[in-house]
C-alpha cells in the first residue's frame, strides 16, 4: 500500500509539472518575530516538544553489531543507546545509578558491558546493573532494582525514536503517523554509515524552516547548485512529518506506463522531514546516497546545531568512491554552513531588532504554514491530549 502512496504522489508530481502549477494554501501565514527568540517561548519548546515528542536519535547503520551503543546529548539530556546480545535496541538516560555520574563518554562503539568511570559500577547492554565495585565494602541493596533508567525507544525502518522523558505515554508507533512506512522503501537498515560531521546554526526553527522550503534554492544557492532545481514544491504531510517534493514535467514519458517499473529512487526523491529535527535529502556522491540532518537546539534561543550524517547505499569500495562520497559531504557542509545557516544567523540578528512584528509564509510555503501550526499546538497541548493529536493526524 506504501508503494501505491508512493506512485500516487509521483503523479501529482508528474501532473502539476505538465501543467505548470502547483498547490497553494488559502492565504499567507505571519509568525510572529519574538517566536525565534523570546526565551519564555524556547524553554517551552524544550519542555514540551524535544523532551516530550519522540526524536529520531541514531539509525540501525550506527548499531548493526550486539553491543554497539551510541553516547549522545539530547534536549539537555545525555542519551545511552544500545543493541543488545538479542539483538534488540534499547535507549536509557547515560545516569550511573550509584552516584549520578554519565556512564559512557559521547559517542559510538561496542562493549560487553558498560562501566560508571566514577566507580566502576557496571550495566549489561539491556541496563541490567550487573556488577558493583567493592560490594562487600559498600553494603547491601538489591541490584535489580538499580539499572539503568530505560526511555521508550523504537526501531523502524532502520531508524531508531527515543523519548527522552521516561514517563512518556505516547505511543511512537502512533505518532509516527504512518510516515515510517514510507520511509521503509529506502531500506536504510542495509545501508552504510560513511561519516558525520557537525554544523553550527540559528535558532532550530529557522533552520527548520530552511529544510522545508524550495523556495530559496534557485536565489540562495545560485553559484552551487540551486541553478538546477525550481523554486516550487508540492508538500505531502502525515501527522507533523513532511516531504517536500518539486514538480516533475515530462517524467512521464521518461517512467513508462509501467508503474512497477518505476525506480524506487525516483519514487522517494525530494525532502523527507520528521518533526521536530530531521531532514532526509538524497545525492548522488560516491554512489546513491542520503545526506539525514540531526537538528537540535543550542545553549541559547538564537542557537542550535545540526548533526550531518551522510548514508550510502553501499559501502564504499574503493578509493574513487571514498573520495567522491568525502567530497560531496564537504560540499554539503559548506552550502549548509556559509549559505544556509551564515544566511539564517543573520536573519536570527535582524529578528532580534523588532524592527519588524512578524515574517511571512507565502501560499506556495505550505510547509513552513504546517510546521509553525504543529508547534503552535503541540505547546498548547497538555501530556493527557497529546496522543489525541495524532490519533487524528
Amino acid at each position: 500500500m506504501s508503494r501505491e502512496q508512493l506512485i500516487e504522489m509521483a503523479k501529482i508530481n508528474m501532473a502539476h509539472g505538465d501543467a505548470g502549477t502547483i498547490p497553494q494554501t488559502d492565504d499567507v501565514l505571519k509568525v510572529p518575530v519574538g517566536n525565534y527568540f523570546e526565551t519564555a517561548r524556547w524553554q517551552q519548546e524544550i519542555n514540551k516538544i524535544f523532551k516530550r515528542v519522540p526524536l529520531m536519535l541514531a539509525m540501525t547503520a550506527e548499531l548493526k553489531a550486539p553491543g554497539d551503543y551510541k553516547a549522545m546529548n539530547a534536549g539537555g539530556v545525555p542519551i545511552l543507546i544500545s543493541r543488545t546480545e538479542d539483538g534488540e535496541v534499547k535507549a536509557f538516560v547515560n545516569m550511573c545509578a550509584h552516584r549520578g555520574a554519565q556512564v559512557m563518554d559521547e559517542g559510538c562503539g561496542n562493549a560487553n558491558r558498560f562501566t560508571c568511570p566514577y566507580h566502576a559500577w557496571s550495566y549489561s547492554g539491556d541496563g541490567a546493573l550487573i556488577g558493583i565495585y567493592a560490594p562487600k565494602d559498600f553494603g547491601e541493596i538489591d541490584k535489580s532494582q538499580y539499572g539503568l533508567t530505560e526511555l521508550p525507544c523504537l526501531e523502524k525502518a532502520g531508524l531508531i525514536w527515543v523519548t527522552i522523558d521516561p514517563k512518556s505515554t505516547l505511543d511512537i508507533e502512533l505518532f509516527l503517523s504512518g510516515y515510517d512506512e514510507l520511509l521503509a522503501h529506502f531500506g536504510f537498515e542495509k545501508w552504510h554509515h560513511f561519516a558525520s560531521q557537525v554544523v553550527e546554526g540559528p535558532n532550530w526553527k529557522i533552520a527548520y524552516d530552511g529544510y522545508l522550503d524550495l523556495y530559496h534554492l534557485p536565489i540562495l544557492h545560485k553559484d552551487t547548485f540551486g541553478s538546477d532545481f525550481p523554486n516550487q514544491a508540492i508538500y505531502y504531510s502525515w501527522g507533523p512529518h513532511q516531504r517536500v517534493a518539486g514538480p516533475m514535467k515530462g517524467m512521464a514519458k521518461l517512467l513508462g506506463d509501467s508503474e512497477e517499473d518505476w525506480p524506487t529512487e525516483y519514487l522517494t526523491a525530494g525532502v523527507w522531514t520528521i518533526f521536530p529535527h530531521i531532514s532526509i535529502a538524497g545525492f548522488d556522491g560516491g554512489g546513491r546516497a542520503v545526506m539525514l540532518s540531526q537538528l537540535f537546539p543550542g545553549e541559547t534561543p538564537g542557537t542550535s546545531y545540526t548533526v550531518q550524517h551522510y548514508l550510502m547505499a553501499e559501502e564504499p569500495k574503493d578509493e574513487a568512491t571514498v573520495k567522491a562520497a568525502r567530497d560531496q559531504l564537504d560540499f554539503l557542509r559548506y552550502v549548509v554552513a556559509e549559505e544556509d545557516y551564515a544566511t539564517g544567523l543573520k536573519q536570527q540578528k535582524a529578528m532580534e531588532t523588532g524592527a519588524k512584528e512578524h515574517v511571512l509564509f507565502g501560499r506556495n510555503e505550505a510547509g513552513g504554514h504546517n510546521f509553525h501550526s504543529w508547534v503552535d499546538t503541540i505547546l498548547e497541548t497538555s501530556d493527557e491530549d497529546l496522543p489525541k493529536l495524532f490519533q487524528t493526524g
